[in-house]
C-alpha cells in the first residue's frame, strides 16, 4: 500500500541548520523552501533582502508550512552570517566557484550549528558573502547546462547535510 502524508510515520527530527537566503524573492521558491525546512527538519530560514508579500503563490507551494516553520526578514544578510559566526555556527554557501567543492566531497565532521546560505535565482550567492562562508560546496553537474533551480539545489544539499549529520550523532 502507497503511504500519504495521512497514514505515514516518519520520526520526526529537527536538526541544528539555519537556511539564509540572499535575496531569493520568486514566491513560489519562497513557498518551496517552507515547504522544504519543514521536510529536512530545519531549525529557522532567514530570507535577506526586501521581503517578499505573503500572498495566494507562496501559501500554495506551502502548503502551509509557512505558518508554523520559523522565518525572519532581513535585510543586510552581511550582519546575519557575521551574528551567526559570533554564535559558533559553521556557515556553508551553496554555490559554484573556481575554489567550490563538490557537495559529494564534502564532510561534516562536525558538531557545530551550521547556516546553509543560498542565493539569488538569477545570480547567486553575492562574493560580498561567499567571503564569510566557511565553506564553499556545489553539485555536479552531468549536462549542458551549470545550474538548477535554488530550491532544488537547497533540497540535494540539505539532504546530504542531515544525511551526514544523523551519520554523525
Amino acid at each position: 500500500m502507497q503511504l500519504t502524508h495521512y497514514n505515514s510515520n516518519f520520526e520526526q527530527h529537527s536538526f541544528p541548520i539555519t537556511l539564509i537566503c540572499d535575496n531569493v524573492s520568486n514566491a513560489a521558491n519562497i513557498g518551496s523552501l517552507f515547504r522544504t525546512a519543514d521536510a529536512f527538519g530545519i531549525e529557522k530560514i532567514i530570507f535577506c533582502g526586501n521581503p517578499v508579500p505573503f500572498g495566494r503563490k507562496v501559501a500554495q507551494t506551502s502548503r502551509s508550512t509557512e505558518k508554523y516553520v520559523n522565518y525572519e526578514w532581513h535585510d543586510n544578510p552581511e550582519n546575519i552570517l557575521q551574528k551567526f559566526r559570533s554564535l559558533g555556527y559553521l556557515i556553508l554557501a551553496l554555490e559554484i566557484t573556481d575554489n567550490s567543492t563538490s557537495l559529494i566531497h564534502m564532510e561534516l565532521n562536525t558538531k557545530q550549528p551550521i547556516a546553509l546560505l543560498i542565493g539569488d535565482e538569477n545570480f547567486g550567492v553575492s562574493e560580498t558573502l561567499l567571503k564569510l562562508a566557511d565553506h564553499i560546496f556545489h553539485i555536479e553537474m552531468f549536462g549542458q547546462n551549470s545550474s538548477m533551480n535554488v530550491v532544488q539545489a537547497t533540497n540535494i544539499a540539505l539532504y546530504e547535510i542531515t544525511k551526514q549529520l544523523r551519520k554523525n550523532k
